[in-house]
C-alpha cells in the first residue's frame, strides 16, 4: 500500500491530548486548520498544518488525496450496539405510537423476548448477511469501530451462534468489532419462574466458557426493572471479571435501582443509559473512571421526554460517551451523526463535546484509546471526512448523511463525491 497524503482539510480535528476527556477538556478538539495527514500502511505517520506536512520527504512521494475543504475527524467509535438480530420490530413501533408503553409490550410477549424467539430460529448465514449490510452502513456514516453485544439468544446454542458470528465479522470485514457477552439481557421464558437458576447457569457455566474460548472481551447485564436486580447483576459481573471479562452495565434506564453505584463498585468500563440517576449518582460517577454512555437515540425512538443528564454529568467532571444503541426495538439507527444531533439539541452538549464523546472517550471505554479515537502519530489511520466546512455543521444537519469518506486502518472503505 503506497503512502497517502490527505490534504484539503478545512478543519482537522485531531483530538490529541489527555485521555479520557472530562469537563471543559471535552470541548478541546485540537483543531488544525488547513491540516494534512500522512498515512503509511495502516498507521498515521505525520499530522500537522498542510504546508509543513507537504514538505516532508515521504509526503512528496505519497499518493495525494485532496478533500476539497472538508472537515476531517477520527472515525466514530460506537461503544453500544446490538448488531446481531433477525428482523425489525416495526409493529411495536406502531403500538407505542398508539399508546402502549415499552414495558406493556414486553409483558405481552414483545420486546427483547420477541427478538429472541425469532433469532433462535434464524440461520447463521441469514444473521451474518443482515449484519454485513448494517456494517456497510455504519462505515458509510463514518463509524470505524463498534462494540456489539450478544443477548438475543438467551440459550447456549443461540448465544454461541451470535458470538461466533461477531468473531467472523471482526475478521472478515474492515470495521473492528469488540464483542460483549450479554447473556443477562432478560430472563428467558423458560427460566421466568426460576431466575436464580438462570443466574447460576450464567455464573457457573456460560461465562467461564465464553471467557476461556476468547469469545468476548466484556460482560454486560441489563440491570433494571423487569430485567436483573442489582444483587443478580453483581454476581454476574463479578463472575465475568474473575474470568477476565471487563464489566459493562445497562443502568438506570427505566427505574432508579442502584446500578450506577454498582458500576462504580465493580470498576466497570461503562454504565449505559443513566436516564434515572440522581444528584448523588452524578457526583459519584464524576469521581470514578466509569464512562457514562448516553444513548439518546433510545429516548428519541421511544418518544420519551426525559433524556439522561449529560450536561450535569459533564459539569460535575464525569467521563461522557455517546453511542447509537443500534437495535431493532428501541433505537434502530446506525448514524452517529444523528446521535450527535440528539446529544446537542436534547441533552445540551456542544458540538465539540459530542464529537469527543463519539471518538476518544468511547475508545477509552473499549480499552483501545492507545490505537483509535484520535488522529495522532502511531495510531491507526481511522478517519472520517464530512462534506461541511465547520465541525458544528455535522450535528446541525440532522437526518442526513454528510460523510463523504471513511478510512479504516489506512484503507478507504467508503467514498462519495471525492
Amino acid at each position: 500500500m503506497p503512502d497517502l497524503l490527505i490534504a484539503g482539510c478545512s478543519e482537522l480535528l485531531t483530538l490529541r491530548g489527555s485521555v479520557p476527556r472530562r469537563g471543559r477538556a471535552l470541548r478541546d478538539l485540537r483543531i488544525i486548520r488547513d491540516g494534512a495527514v500522512l498515512v503509511r500502511g495502516d498507521r498515521i505517520e505525520a499530522v500537522g498544518p498542510r504546508q509543513r506536512i507537504e514538505r516532508l520527504q515521504a509526503a512528496r512521494r505519497a499518493e495525494k488525496l485532496n478533500l476539497g475543504g472538508r472537515v476531517v475527524l477520527p472515525g466514530f467509535v460506537d461503544s453500544h450496539t446490538h448488531l446481531i438480530f433477525p428482523a425489525t420490530r416495526a409493529a411495536e413501533y406502531e403500538q407505542r405510537i398508539c399508546g402502549a408503553t415499552y414495558e406493556e409490550i414486553a409483558r405481552r410477549g414483545g420486546g427483547i423476548r420477541s427478538t429472541v424467539k425469532h433469532l433462535r430460529g434464524a440461520s447463521s448465514r441469514a444473521l451474518q448477511d443482515r449484519a454485513l449490510a448494517h456494517l456497510r452502513e455504519f462505515a458509510a456514516h463514518g463509524t470505524t469501530t463498534l462494540e456489539a453485544k450478544s443477548g438475543y439468544g438467551l440459550d447456549w446454542k443461540s448465544e454461541l451462534k451470535i458470538l461466533a458470528i461477531l468473531g467472523e465479522l471482526h475478521q472478515g470485514q474492515p470495521l473492528d468489532i469488540c464483542a460483549t457477552f450479554l447473556g443477562a439481557h432478560v430472563v428467558p421464558n423458560e427460566y421466568r419462574r426460576r431466575p436464580h437458576a438462570y443466574v447460576d447457569l450464567l455464573v457457573r457455566s456460560w461465562i467461564p466458557t465464553v471467557a476461556t474460548a476468547g469469545l468476548a472481551e466484556f460482560c454486560d447485564v441489563f440491570c433494571d426493572r423487569g430485567a436483573f436486580t442489582v444483587a443478580q447483576a453483581r454476581r454476574i459481573l463479578s463472575a465475568g471479571r474473575a474470568c477476565g471479562l471487563v464489566p459493562r452495565i445497562h443502568a438506570e434506564q427505566l427505574a432508579h435501582t442502584g446500578a450506577a453505584r454498582l458500576a462504580i463498585e465493580l470498576e466497570a468500563a461503562s454504565a449505559d443509559h443513566l436516564e434515572k440517576i440522581d444528584p448523588g449518582d452524578i457526583r459519584a460517577l464524576a469521581l470514578s473512571n466509569v464512562v457514562c454512555t448516553m444513548l439518546p437515540g433510545c429516548c428519541f425512538h421511544l418518544g420519551l421526554p426525559h433524556y439522561a443528564p449529560a450536561r450535569e454529568l459533564i459539569d460535575a467532571g464525569a467521563i461522557l460517551a455517546v453511542a447509537t444503541d443500534f437495535n431493532p426495538g428501541t433505537s434502530p439507527t446506525l448514524s452517529m451523526s444523528m446521535i450527535l444531533s440528539l446529544a446537542c439539541t436534547q441533552m445540551r452538549m456542544t458540538p465539540a463535546e459530542a464529537i469527543s464523546a463519539a471518538t476518544i472517550n468511547p475508545a477509552y471505554s473499549l480499552r483501545q484509546h492507545d490505537r483509535i479515537g484520535s488522529i495522532e502519530v502511531g495510531k491507526y489511520a481511522d478517519i472520517a471526512a464530512f462534506d461541511v466546512a465547520d465541525h458544528r455543521e455535522i450535528p446541525y444537519h440532522f437526518g442526513v448523511n454528510l460523510c463523504s469518506l471513511t478510512m479504516k486502518r489506512g484503507a478507504i472503505i467508503h467514498r462519495k463525491n471525492i
